[in-house]
C-alpha cells in the first residue's frame, strides 16, 4: 500500500480545465466510453474500419488478426507503402502545403512543401538503389535531427529497407555494436552538427566505429559543409555525387502489412541492448490514431515534438503519425536552451507553434530557469501541450499548464514504450478537466489492468501494470532472439503484455504510473518506490528535482540514497543545512525508516538525451565507484566526476 501522504500527494485531488474550449475528435466523456468499449469488445472490427478510413492501400487486407503460438499478425493479405502514405496520397490536395520546417542551433533554417520533400525522398531512393539493397536489408541512419534524416527513413520505407536509426550522441563502440548487430548493409551519416555550442562529429565517429568493429559496410554521407570530410575509397560516398540526385525516380513498390520497417534498439534492464522490430501497417495505423485523436493534428498545426528522432517518440511524433495525416512539422536541430533559456520559447513565437510535445525533463529545466523566460514571449499560437518519456510529477504539470499553457491548453500527459510503438494511455483533449501526474484513461483497443502479485485486480493499490491482448503497433520481435521478446514480454503467451512498470487505478479507472517495478527499495520491510519518493521530494519548493536509488545496508537491508537539484534561488545555500532539511523533510512526513542514508546536491543528473536517468549509474556512484560500460547516451558524462 502507499503511504498515505505520498498518495495524497500523487492523487491530486486539484484537477484542471483549460478556460478556451474547442472542437476535438472525441468532445464527451461518454463519446469516449462508447468509442473505447467498442474497441476492446469488437477489436478486431475498431482496427480494420479504422485502418481503411485512415490508410491508403495497394491491396486490401482478408484477415485483420492471427496469433500463433509464438507469434501474432494484423492485416494479413494487405498492402502498402509507408513513404506513399506519408507524402505521395497528399499531393494531389496539399502539394504546395509546408511539410517540414527545420532550424538549427545558429539560426540557420529550411522549408519543405509536400511537393519538395516528396521529390527529395524519391531522389534519396534512388541511390539507395545504386548500393543494390533489397527488401527486408537493414540501413542504419546516423543523423542529427535534421531533414535529412526524415528524408532517409522515408526513403528507406519506399523501397522497403529496415531502418536503423541510431541517436547521434552514441559513441563508436555503440554504434559499432548496432552496426553488426542488425547486419547492416549500409551507413547513412553526416559530417556532423552543432548541440550546446560544440561540434558532434559524425563521420569521425563512424570511422572509429568501423576500426573497432571490421565492419565491411558501405557508408553514404550528406556533405553539410561543417567540416572537411575523409573519404575511404571504395567505401565511402557522397549523397551530392550521384547522379540520380539531379532526377526524381517516382518508381513505388508496396509491401505486407507485416513487412519489416525499422528496428529500434533500446536498453534493458540487464543493461544489454534489445533490437525491437517494428513491422508496417499495425505501426503506422498506431502512429497515425493517436496523433489524430489525441493531438487533434490538422490541416492547421504547426506541430513540434522535441523528442530525437533517434528514439522511438520521434519516430511516431514526428515522422510517421504528423506526416500520415498531412500535418506540417517543426524539427529543431540544438539544445533547447542554448544560447540561453529562452530558446524553446523564442522558436514557438517565431513559428507560431500550435501544438508541442516535449519531455517533462525539459520542462523542469525550464521551470528551474525561471517563469521569465516564459513571459518573454508571446505563446499565444500555442492550443495543446503534450509530456511524454517519464512520468511528470504534480508542481511541473501545475507550472507546465499555468506558466506555458495560460490555463488555456490541454495537457496530454502520454504513458507509452519503445515497445508499445504509439501512446497507449493519455487524457484525452476534450474530456477534461485533468489531473495533474495521471497518465489518464486507455487509448481505443487498450485494456489496461493493474494487478497484485497473483494476478488479481487492484483498485486503488498499486501493482503491476498488464495490457490484455496485443494491439497493432506493438513490436513483434526482439532481433534475432525471439525468445527473449516472448519470455520477458509475454511470459504468459500472446495474453497479456508485461509492461514492467508500477501502477494504480484510481475510483475513476484513470492509471497513474508509479516507475519500473524493479525501481523500488525495501527499507526494513516497507516497500517505496522510487516514483513516489521522488514526486515527494519534487513538490517541496527548494527542489527542482530529483531520483532515489537504493544502497545496501548491514541494518536496514537497504537504503535511501537521493541525488538533488536545487531550484536556483536555493543553490547559495549551506549545502550541509539543506541536506538536513530534505533528510528531515522525508523522514517527517514518510515515517524516520525512510530517512536517507545519502544526499547527494547535483546541478544535473545523469539522463540520455530522450531524458531516462541512468539508474545504475546512480546505484554505481552512490557505492562510490565510477560507472563502467557504454555510457555514451548520456547528456552529459562529465557530472560524474564532480558526483564522485
Amino acid at each position: 500500500m502507499l503511504t498515505s501522504s505520498v498518495q495524497n500527494l500523487l492523487l491530486s485531488s486539484r484537477q484542471y480545465t483549460p478556460s478556451i474550449k474547442r472542437k476535438y475528435r472525441i468532445n464527451s466523456l461518454e463519446e469516449y466510453e462508447s468509442k473505447w468499449k467498442e474497441s476492446v469488445e469488437n477489436p478486431e472490427a475498431f482496427w480494420s474500419k479504422e485502418a481503411k478510413k485512415h490508410m491508403s492501400w495497394a491491396k486490401d487486407f482478408h484477415t485483420v488478426f492471427s496469433q500463433g503460438k509464438s507469434s501474432f499478425e494484423w492485416f494479413l493479405g494487405g498492402e502498402l507503402n509507408l513513404s506513399y502514405n506519408c507524402l505521395d496520397r497528399h499531393l494531389e490536395r496539399k502539394s504546395e502545403k509546408i511539410a517540414l520546417i527545420w532550424e538549427d542551433e545558429k539560426g540557420n533554417s529550411k522549408k519543405f512543401t509536400f511537393s519538395e520533400l516528396h521529390k527529395e525522398v524519391c531522389q534519396m531512393a534512388s541511390v539507395l538503389k545504386s548500393f543494390y539493397l533489397k527488401p527486408k536489408d537493414v540501413v542504419t541512419i546516423y543523423l542529427s535531427t535534421s531533414p535529412e534524416l526524415v528524408i532517409s527513413m522515408l526513403a528507406c520505407a519506399r523501397i522497403g529497407v529496415v531502418h536503423n536509426v541510431v541517436f547521434a550522441g552514441f559513441s563508436p563502440e555503440s554504434l559499432g555494436a548496432r552496426i553488426k548487430a542488425s547486419s547492416s548493409k549500409l551507413v547513412i551519416t553526416s559530417d556532423g552538427f552543432y548541440r550546446r555550442e560544440k561540434f558532434i562529429p559524425l563521420k569521425a565517429t563512424v570511422d572509429e566505429a568501423f576500426q573497432k568493429y571490421s565492419l565491411k559496410s558501405s557508408v553514404l554521407v550528406f556533405d553539410r559543409k561543417a567540416e572537411k570530410i575523409s573519404l575511404k575509397t571504395g567505401r565511402d560516398f557522397l549523397v551530392s555525387d550521384f547522379p540520380s540526385m539531379k532526377l526524381e525516380d517516382e518508381s513505388l513498390d508496396f509491401f505486407s502489412s507485416e513487412h519489416p520497417l525499422f528496428l529500434m534498439y533500446t536498453s534493458g534492464s540487464t543493461g544489454v541492448p534489445k533490437g525491437l522490430l517494428h513491422t508496417s501497417a499495425g505501426y503506422l495505423l498506431g502512429a497515425l490514431l493517436t496523433s489524430y485523436y489525441l493531438f487533434n493534428l490538422t490541416d492547421e498545426d504547426l506541430f513540434w515534438c522535441t523528442a530525437d528522432i533517434g528514439w522511438i517518440t520521434g519516430h511516431s511524433y514526428i515522422v510517421y503519425g504528423p506526416l500520415s495525416l498531412g500535418t506540417s512539422i517543426f524539427l529543431y536541430e540544438g539544445g533547447l536552451q542554448t544560447p540561453d533559456p529562452g530558446r524553446l520559447w523564442r522558436l514557438i513565437e517565431k513559428y507560431k507553434i500550435t501544438k508541442l510535445h516535449t519531455a517533462p525533463t525539459a520542462i523542469r529545466l525550464c521551470r528551474q530557469a525561471g517563469d521569465k523566460w516564459v513571459k518573454k514571449y508571446d505563446l499565444s499560437s500555442l492550443e495543446l501541450l503534450g509530456s511524454v518519456g517519464e512520468s511528470i510529477n504534480q508542481k511541473t504539470w501545475e507550472w507546465y499548464f499555468d506558466v506555458v499553457g495560460g490555463g488555456q491548453c490541454p495537457i496530454l500527459d502520454t504513458w507509452w514504450q519503445t515497445e508499445t510503438g504509439s501512446t497507449m494511455l493519455s487524457a484525452f483533449p476534450g474530456l477534461a478537466p485533468f489531473k495533474p501526474g495521471c497518465a489518464s484513461r486507455p487509448f481505443f483497443g487498450v485494456l489496461p489492468k493493474v494487478v497484485g502479485s497473483s494476478g488479481h485486480p487492484l483498485l486503488n493499490t498499486k501493482g503491476s501494470l498488464i495490457l490484455e491482448h496485443p494491439v497493432p503497433s506493438m513490436a513483434r520481435t526482439i532481433y534475432q532472439d525471439h525468445a527473449r521478446y516472448e519470455k520477458e514480454y509475454w511470459p504468459e503467451g500472446f495474453l497479456n503484455y508485461k509492461t514492467g512498470d508500477a501502477a494504480l487505478q484510481d475510483e475513476d479507472g484513470e492509471i497513474w504510473i508509479h516507475g519500473r517495478t524493479d525501481d523500488v527499495i525495501n527499507v526494513s520491510g516497507h516497500r517505496l518506490s522510487t516514483m513516489e519518493i521522488e514526486s515527494f521530494l519534487s513538490a517541496n519548493e527548494l527542489i527542482a528535482e530529483a531520483s532515489c536509488v537504493s544502497i545496501e545496508d548491514s541494518l536496514t537491508g537497504q537504503a535511501l540514497c537521493c541525488f538533488v537539484i536545487l531550484r536556483e534561488s536555493t543553490c547559495e545555500k549551506n549545502a550541509e543545512g539543506i541536506k538536513s532539511l530534505i533528510s528531515n523533510y522525508i523522514s517527517s512526513s514518510l515515517g524516520s525508516f525512510a530517512k536517507p542514508k545519502k544526499i547527494f546536491l547535483l546541478k544535473s543528473l545523469p539522463k540520455t538525451r530522450s531524458g531516462k536517468i541512468l539508474r545504475r549509474t546512480l546505484r554505481t556512484l552512490a557505492e562510490g565507484k565510477k560507472p563502467e560500460g557504454d555510457l555514451s547516451t548520456l547528456e552529459d558524462a562529465t557530472i560524474f566526476e564532480s558526483i564522485l
